[in-house]
């Protein structure tokens, strides 16, 4: 049953996350239920976070899915929508479930999920670019863009088979009585074939971003040489609305969106076909949540009653593929590499730490990487709290500029869980703590600050919230079907159904 009190549900285990002995701030203590076993009370500052980070999710929410914020970004994002998912299983695993089904709603025939799926309801001026100017139900047609639903004409970054999956275990018995991964399973997979495929520009079996937007990191530094063949669009011809709500010293600089709009428009131009463009990367990150999510898809596969062992060595495949491609032994780390020029580009920023997520990833690869996460580029367990977006001794480093400096929560998600499946568990407890302490500190801002963890951006930014909660009450990396249902601490069971009822009725989406 789909329950809004499992916002605060939790596994008594060992891998109890509130249990650790790393998050002080954060601990409980267990005490003797009805049924004679322990009912553990994860305490009032978890508590209320937890009930904090509920109430940005429950304020975000449109009645189908979850804008990132409500003033900056007031449509449907694809990668932010797949974390929101990965949160909004503990509040509610059906509204995680048409999260999912709302984005892949808007899904193109040609099996591309947009970058950003638009509110008809939303004004033009709101958002650049706007419907108007991706024109998708038009330049898309031979692509196979959807006629009814306004979308961009991007891609981001694959998480959602992994979400999918996440998801799915939080209520199997809902996921099951609905059909979710039944129906999902056909879209995830041609979704995948069309990364697989028709963006294998490279030739070496990885998928290539076309543009900055797609990687999801968008004014990285590691952008910057590729950027510079592109020709800017004329200033007079965009009006960026992002700078209404955040100052321009945080924001891409003028000229970097001047060629992104050149970028965009072009691929628009061109219907959206693959291949000819100036800017073509392979990234690490894009590729790494790729293949984590192939390894998703084959437990889906399996959850369903066909065979996992095809997705399972095409999985470990691209792990071989990007360590022969990207990776960097004298650095320690993966890069990106220009398909353009064919060669590597040697800036260190976080894309470079994610393949750590992966599990077939040699072990002396895991360990270089884990050295370098430590080191004085990224300075985890010392100089900062959180794992900044780009190296802390670069050129281009800024502590406050959107992706060349400031660290982000999903990043550093993605690290912690990268930690824990490599066996750092003293580093990734330590990483949790300072994420759960920063995310509550800053208000669930969108980024932070690397040393500090000023909040930057937009305030109570959805992932922020949901991968909190992800935080808070899982810490089931195998990704298997949970036990018996949890036990709940009492008042803050009571608050999480007031929030819930926001949801169009209680426990309805």
């Amino acid at each position: 049953m789909d329950r809004s009190t499992q916002l605060t549900a939790r596994r008594t285990g060992p891998l109890d996350p509130v249990r650790t002995s790393a998050s002080p701030p954060f601990s409980g203590h267990s005490e003797i239920g009805h049924s004679g076993t322990a009912v553990y009370d994860p305490g009032p500052a978890a508590r209320s976070l937890h009930l904090r980070a509920a109430r940005v999710l429950h304020d975000n929410w449109t009645g189908t899915s979850t804008v990132p914020s409500r003033g900056l970004y007031p449509h449907q994002w694809s990668w932010d929508s797949a974390f929101i998912a990965i949160g909004l299983r503990h509040l509610s695993p059906l509204r995680a479930q048409v999260e999912l089904e709302t984005l892949l709603d808007a899904q193109w025939g040609d099996g591309r999920i947009p970058h950003i799926v638009f509110n008809p309801s939303v004004p033009l001026d709101a958002y650049f670019p706007s419907p108007d100017f991706w024109r998708s139900s038009t330049a898309g047609r031979a692509a196979g863009a959807p006629r009814t639903v306004q979308t961009s004409g991007i891609v981001q970054p694959p998480v959602h088979a992994l979400a999918a999956w996440l998801v799915h275990v939080a209520d199997p018995g809902l996921s099951r009585a609905r059909g979710f991964l039944s129906r999902l399973y056909p879209q995830l997979a041609a979704w995948h074939r069309y990364l697989l495929h028709r963006r294998d520009l490279g030739g070496g079996g990885l998928a290539s971003v076309v543009h900055p937007w797609e990687q999801g990191m968008d004014n990285a530094p590691s952008w910057d040489a590729p950027l510079s063949r592109v020709t800017p669009a004329p200033p007079r011809t965009f009006r960026r609305a992002d700078l209404d709500h955040g100052a321009a010293s945080d924001r891409p600089t003028d000229l970097d969106y001047g060629r992104y709009v050149a970028l965009a428009s072009d691929y628009r131009d061109r219907g959206y076909a693959d291949g000819a463009g100036n800017f073509a990367v392979e990234d690490p990150a894009f590729n790494a949540l790729l293949i984590a999510s192939e390894y998703a898809l084959a437990r889906i596969a399996r959850e369903l009653g066909a065979n996992a062992t095809a997705r399972r060595a095409r999985a470990e495949r691209l792990t071989a593929a990007l360590v022969e491609r990207l990776w960097d032994p004298a650095e320690g780390m993966f890069f990106c590499r220009d398909v353009r020029t064919g060669e590597l580009i040697p800036e260190r920023g976080v894309a470079g730490l994610v393949p750590l997520l992966l599990p077939a990833l040699p072990r002396d690869v895991a360990d270089s990487l884990v050295q370098t996460m430590r080191g004085p580029h990224f300075g985890l367990g010392g100089a900062t709290r959180l794992v900044p977006s780009y190296d802390l001794t670069g050129e281009a480093f800024d502590p406050h500029r959107y992706w060349r400096g400031p660290a982000w929560f999903n990043t550093n998600w993605m690290l912690e869980r990268g930690l824990r499946l490599h066996g750092e568990q003293a580093l990734a407890d330590g990483l949790r703590s300072a994420l759960l302490d920063t995310a509550g500190a800053s208000g669930f801002a969108e980024y932070v600050t690397p040393y500090t963890g000023e909040a930057c951006g937009a305030p109570g930014f959805s992932w922020t919230a949901a991968l909190t909660l992800d935080l808070l009450h899982d810490h089931d990396h195998q990704h298997e079907p949970p036990g018996p249902a949890h036990n709940t601490a009492q008042g803050a069971v009571r608050a999480s159904e007031e929030i819930g009822k926001g949801a169009k009725g209680g426990n309805q989406v």
